[in-house]
């Protein structure tokens, strides 16, 4: 194991991997619970999306592990899961069996494009500026929905946002954790996060439940019936997609469309961003083994939707790991090897509040926004694209959106500056497909 995944070269050790892939399973743990809840609205079986959700990701996880050797975990990813059950199940009415399949022959198309180098070249076409923006971004979105789970920020009619309550005890375990997370981290503290999360986990026993009722009062963190459970139900979902929806319902094909872009620029915002972050970068500034990494993803798609997911894609709480040290696939594994533990221990993976994962997502996010000190400030295009582009996904509430107005907005500054020449063939062609997208939106 230790020449398979190469732990001198990447500088790491066991111990470390271990920590990584734990620190990520931890970050990301929350959809076991999320994905059932959306997808059930559905008309999907809870407890049967829960099983599928668990081995796909643990599925995905292996994949990457074994077919790239980089610190990229993979499960069922947030976004397009609300998409699949609120867009197109409730809204287009579209069957939940049909949209299966249409998030089978997604990762299908996928597959092809990056076995045949497509999606690398799509990769090795994005602007530094850009790549770096996207980084940023991601990061700044991943702080924005810690800082809500925190309560830190909430809505505001009058200045859109504003800062949380400072005397709920909620929005002061938050605090506490991310001041926790950086003081262990400044006193190089392995497990910095995951001793944070456990340590507000146990904390959460003690503080009422704002959700409880007068009469029924409930602590933050409950004790489970029991430790473990043994899985079922997947039999409701496994195999269950209507294999050739899109080619009997044509109309159809634009929600694929959809799909093709949402999970195109996703994941390779993600593993732009996660690949920066853990210096796996050449010394072009390229990504190697970038073909086995995405091949990796399209797989875990399509055996997401056998199982009865939708799209299973790379997962930029995967940074959490990197921060604890993750460099090779062996975190991956532990990821992976978590997420089939979790199916004999989902009732205590349900008794762990959101509160205990909030800092890490802030903390995490912080981090991968200093990956701004690489944008080549001295070129006005590149710095005011990666600029936008960090501002925008966090604001727009979309990795795709924000990384579709800059692209757009580099394009029309290289072209009206007189460089049009200068730009990748395939920059071209994202900036169509992005204006096709707006068009058919």
């Amino acid at each position: 194991m230790l020449k398979f995944f190469k732990f001198g070269e990447h500088k790491t050790n066991l111990k470390t991997e271990l920590i990584a892939g734990i620190t990520t399973f931890a970050a990301m743990s929350y959809i076991l619970v999320v994905n059932p809840m959306l997808l059930g609205n559905a008309g999907m079986d809870p407890q049967a999306v829960m099983m599928a959700t668990a081995i796909a990701a643990a599925i995905g996880c292996f994949l990457m592990a074994f077919m790239s050797n980089y610190p990229i975990a993979l499960a069922p990813g947030m976004g397009t899961n609300a998409y699949f059950a609120f867009i197109i199940v409730l809204g287009m009415g579209i069957p939940w069996q049909g949209a299966l399949s249409l998030t089978f022959w997604n990762g299908i198309i996928f597959l092809i494009l990056s076995a045949s180098g497509v999606r690398k070249q799509i990769i090795e076409s994005v602007p530094k500026g850009l790549q770096v923006g996207i980084q940023a971004g991601i990061g700044f979105f991943i702080a924005l929905l810690g800082l809500k789970a925190a309560g830190l920020v909430e809505a505001s009619p009058a200045t859109i946002i504003t800062h949380g309550d400072f005397s709920d005890p909620i929005v002061l375990l938050g605090l506490g954790g991310l001041f926790a997370i950086c003081t262990l981290t400044v006193w190089r503290v392995p497990g910095a996060i995951i001793i944070s999360m456990l340590a507000l986990a146990i904390s959460g026993l003690f503080v009422l439940n704002p959700a409880s009722t007068e009469g029924a009062p409930e602590m933050l963190t409950t004790l489970p019936e029991s430790l473990f459970a043994l899985p079922s139900g997947l039999g409701e979902t496994f195999l269950q997609l209507d294999w050739f929806y899109p080619f009997t319902n044509l109309e159809s094909l634009q929600v694929l469309f959809v799909l093709l872009i949402l999970d195109l620029f996703d994941s390779v915002g993600t593993i732009i961003g996660l690949s920066r972050r853990a210096q796996l970068l050449d010394e072009n500034d390229q990504l190697p083994r970038a073909n086995s990494a995405l091949s990796a993803d399209a797989l875990a798609t399509v055996c997401g939707a056998m199982l009865g997911t939708s799209t299973t894609t790379s997962y930029v709480e995967s940074a959490a790991g990197i921060e604890a040290g993750g460099r090779t696939g062996f975190t991956s594994v532990v990821v992976g090897v978590c997420f089939l533990i979790a199916l004999f221990c989902y009732p205590l993976i349900a008794a762990i509040p959101a509160i205990a994962t909030a800092p890490a997502l802030i903390f995490v996010g912080l981090l991968m926004g200093e990956g701004l000190r690489h944008v080549p400030y001295e070129e006005y295009t590149e710095r005011v694209t990666a600029i936008l582009t960090a501002i925008t996904i966090p604001l727009f509430f979309s990795v795709t959106h924000g990384i579709a107005i800059g692209f757009l907005l580099y394009i029309f500054l290289r072209v009206t500056s007189g460089k049009a020449k200068q730009l990748h063939w395939m920059t071209y062609t994202i900036g169509a497909i992005f204006l096709l997208f707006y068009i058919m939106e």
